[in-house]
């Protein structure tokens, strides 16, 4: 069996549908459905009989994610919520001065705007930077940038258009100049190869239920081992003591590890499901599903392009592409396209004034055309 088939074998969706939807929620591999079905088969008849086995896996998780990003270590690991915990993780965990400035784009995702606006309580300014018309955003983010500029946070691919932003650029120049770098990873890791030491970032974030193809509820925070004590703590309990476990302790002490960002108990269920989407990501390994998508992207491009009223408002720039295409056809308003795509299989959104479509890397590409097809057809 080629990996193309086996890839195949592990995704039966639907055969009505054309499922180009992984921007916004990705369905599981058969094997993510496998382990979470076997977790609640182990609930049902022995219960937490073999807890430690769920720690092991809990174990076993955070080094996945070490590898998916190369970070340093697993202690620079937290499993959160969701993307937006882990920024609100980093905006209340720093302390701001009247005045101080937080940078973004003018395109983020509401989770990587709002809670910096919220920070105006205690005097933050956020800067929108306005990324249309340029040839450099990094460039446009940077000469931003004054000398009460405080943090830089950016999303790697912005949501709306799939613009990708070059984050190690933006990482050393934030290094260089003291400048603290959020990176909103949401719509890259599990798309494409992200490192945080090549790109220098103080804090990343991404939930699992996109491009990671795992279960909503579960979401990485990396979090620097250098800027870890930078951030005061909210939430208290058992789990993110140095000494979880040891109940009867009363001295006890903040955990040296970003495990100090998870209060209480863990989401066993979304971490067995996790952990298995990310085995069958590093069996293919990054580079290949980086590849293997960005030649659908291409193609669905290629194949968007050639129909009449048609405009790309995703870059068709190499360096600027990620997995997500949108589009708008000046024939038609993109609510009805929307809809009327939606009604026919097409599994899509609206966004960015568009409809967007977002392959992976094991789509196969007569389903594209399939899509295709059909938004001609409308």
């Amino acid at each position: 069996m080629n990996k193309l088939s086996s890839w195949a074998d592990e995704f039966p969706l639907d055969p009505s549908l054309c499922y180009l939807n992984h921007a916004a929620v990705a369905p599981w591999p058969k094997r993510t459905v496998d382990a979470i079905t076997a977790f609640a088969t182990q609930n049902l008849k022995k219960g937490a009989t073999d807890y430690p086995h769920w720690e092991a896996k809990e174990k076993h998780l955070r080094q996945q994610l070490k590898e998916l990003i190369n970070a340093p270590s697993v202690d620079d690991i937290a499993l959160l919520k969701n993307t937006s915990e882990a920024l609100s993780v980093v905006a209340y965990g720093l302390s701001w001065n009247t005045g101080d400035q937080v940078i973004i784009s003018d395109q983020e995702f509401p989770s990587n705007r709002i809670v910096w606006e919220s920070l105006s309580q205690y005097g933050v300014e956020v800067i929108e930077v306005n990324l249309d018309h340029t040839d450099s955003p990094e460039m446009a983010i940077i000469d931003a940038v004054t000398p009460n500029t405080r943090l830089i946070s950016i999303s790697s691919v912005q949501y709306a258009t799939g613009l990708k932003i070059d984050v190690n650029q933006l990482g050393e120049y934030c290094a260089d100049n003291q400048v603290l770098f959020c990176v909103d990873a949401i719509q890259s890791i599990g798309a494409y190869n992200i490192d945080v030491q090549a790109c220098k970032a103080d804090f990343v974030m991404a939930d699992g239920h996109k491009w990671v193809l795992g279960p909503e509820g579960l979401a990485l925070f990396y979090c620097s081992e250098r800027v870890r004590d930078q951030l005061k703590l909210y939430q208290y309990g058992w789990h993110m003591v140095e000494d979880a476990g040891n109940y009867d302790n009363k001295q006890w002490s903040i955990a040296s590890s970003a495990r100090r960002f998870e209060c209480g108990s863990p989401n066993m269920l979304a971490i067995h499901g996790l952990s298995a989407s990310l085995a069958l990501l590093l069996e293919v390994g990054m580079t290949t599903v980086e590849q293997e998508l960005t030649a659908r992207v291409d193609f669905l491009q290629e194949k968007l392009s050639a129909l009449a009223g048609v405009e790309l408002l995703s870059s068709d720039n190499s360096g600027r592409q990620a997995g997500i295409v949108t589009f708008k056809n000046h024939n038609i308003q993109s609510t009805s396209l929307h809809a009327s795509l939606m009604r026919q299989g097409v599994i899509c959104a609206k966004r960015g004034g568009g409809v967007r479509l977002s392959p992976h890397f094991y789509t196969p590409y007569s389903i594209i055309e399939n899509a295709v097809g059909i938004i001609d057809n409308i």
